[in-house]
C-alpha cells in the first residue's frame, strides 16, 4: 500500500481500507479520500502509485468523477474512460498519460454526513456487474463507518456512547437516537454515532443535536441530504 504521508490518519490502519475492495472486486487499484479533521481533504490510503496519482490529479485539477460523486452523493461508474459522456477536459487529457481504462467512484456518506470517497480503477475497460456494484456499495458503507469512528475517537475526548452513562440516561438523546435509528435504518449504536458525528461536525452539544432531530429540523433518512447535511470539518 502507498503511504499517504500524512499525520492526519495516525492511528488509522489505512492499509485495511483498500484490501477488501481489491480482494472482492475486479479492480486493479483503490484510493480512499477523507474530508474532515483538521484539513479540508486527506488521502487516507492508496493501493498503488497509480491510484494515488489519480486522486492527486482530481484534487489538483478540481474536476473528475470523484468530485461528481461527492456533489451528487451517488456512485459515478465509467466503464471506458475514453468514451464516457462526462465533460472533464483537463482530467480526461491527464488520463491519456496513464493506463487507466475504467473508473468507479463511490461516495462515503452516512445519513447527512459526507465523509469522502473511494476511487476504484482498472487498466481494462469494462463495467461492474450488478453483484460487484452491490459489493462495492456495501464495502463503501463499511469504510465510511470505519472513518467516522476514527474521526470521532481521534478528535473528540468524549466519543464512546457506551461508556458515557450520563449522556445515555438523558431522555432527549434516547428519543432522538430512536428516531435516527428509524430514519437511517441502522442499529441503536450506529444511530447514536451518527447523532454524535453531526454534533461534532457542527460544533454543538449532543443534546442540541438531539433537539434538532426531535423538532424535525434534522433528518438522517435517505433523500434528506438538504436537512442537516454536513461534512466533518
Amino acid at each position: 500500500m502507498v503511504d499517504p504521508g500524512t499525520s492526519e490518519t495516525s492511528g488509522l490502519d489505512s492499509a485495511d481500507l483498500c484490501a477488501p475492495f481489491l480482494e472482492q472486486l475486479p479492480v486493479a487499484g483503490v484510493a480512499v479520500t477523507m474530508f474532515g479533521g483538521t484539513s479540508a481533504e486527506t488521502l487516507v490510503s492508496a493501493s498503488d502509485e497509480l491510484a494515488a496519482r489519480l486522486d492527486e490529479l482530481q484534487f489538483d485539477l478540481g474536476e473528475g468523477p470523484r468530485w461528481e460523486a461527492l456533489r451528487t452523493r451517488l456512485p459515478v461508474l465509467i466503464p471506458d474512460v475514453h468514451s464516457h459522456p462526462y465533460s472533464w477536459p483537463f482530467f480526461n487529457k491527464a488520463l491519456l498519460d496513464t493506463n487507466v481504462a475504467a473508473i468507479f467512484v463511490f461516495p462515503l456518506t452516512l445519513g447527512a454526513l459526507d465523509l469522502g470517497a473511494v476511487e476504484l480503477h482498472h487498466t481494462k475497460p469494462g463495467s461492474l456487474s450488478y453483484k460487484d456494484h452491490v459489493i462495492a456499495a456495501a464495502l463503501a458503507g463499511r469504510t465510511a463507518w470505519h472513518l467516522l469512528r476514527w474521526i470521532l475517537s481521534a478528535k473528540s475526548p468524549d466519543t464512546d456512547p457506551a461508556e458515557n452513562n450520563e449522556l445515555m440516561s438523558r431522555r432527549e438523546i434516547h428519543q432522538a437516537t430512536g428516531m435516527v435509528l428509524a430514519q437511517a435504518g441502522t442499529n441503536a449504536g450506529e444511530a447514536l454515532l451518527l447523532l454524535r458525528a453531526h454534533a461534532f461536525a457542527n460544533g454543538i452539544p449532543l443534546r442540541e443535536a438531539a433537539e434538532e432531530v426531535l423538532r424535525g429540523h434534522l433528518s438522517f433518512a435517505p433523500g434528506n441530504e438538504g436537512r442537516g447535511n454536513a461534512a466533518l470539518q
